[in-house]
């Protein structure tokens, strides 16, 4: 995985730099996620490598139907298939995703709990973290029945645990302690 992502960071970097100097970081990143769930299908990754397929041919495939073959996307992901690297466009998406956050200074937050949390929650929590941060916060939740109540906030290197199961947790070290 790590080697995968080493061999994608040069290319999710030029795909950035391409789309930032062409003022289009939205229309970059939606024909990435095209491409890259492209490739990510079954029948669509057995044509890479078919000798019967040309270059242009799988390219051509990747590239959104409201795109045209003389775009920069286009030309990038000519490149990809030139250089055999076209396996790579779903991690070159996600590395995209977080250069272009990073631009945007948009923080991604994972809020984990046992049930759904209600909106106005999910407010309050967007907005004390956009204070502690400084950051615009896209906020993505995620039903886990093993956090039993409460909830386990990932903010990138930040993680707050509120969970009970999280307490329970610190109980058992403070009592073995």
């Amino acid at each position: 995985m790590s080697e995968t992502l080493t061999l994608a960071r040069p290319y999710a970097r030029a795909a950035f730099e391409s789309a930032r100097a062409g003022n289009a970081l939205g229309a970059w990143s939606q024909q990435l996620n095209f491409a890259a769930q492209a490739v990510s299908d079954a029948r669509v990754r057995a044509l890479i490598g078919d000798p019967r397929l040309g270059n242009a041919e799988l390219a051509g495939l990747l590239l959104p139907p409201y795109d045209s073959a003389d775009s920069a996307f286009a030309g990038f992901l000519n490149l990809l298939v030139e250089n055999h690297r076209i396996a790579l466009l779903p991690d070159v998406a996600a590395l995209f995703e977080e250069f272009k956050r990073e631009a945007e200074h948009v923080l991604k937050v994972t809020v984990r709990s046992a049930v759904e949390v209600p909106a106005a929650q999910t407010d309050a929590i967007k907005f004390a973290l956009k204070k502690r941060f400084g950051r615009d916060i896209e906020l993505e939740q995620h039903i886990d029945p093993s956090v039993i109540g409460g909830a386990v906030i990932d903010a990138g290197d930040v993680v707050i645990d509120g969970s009970v199961r999280g307490r329970l947790a610190r109980l058992e070290t403070a009592l073995t302690q």
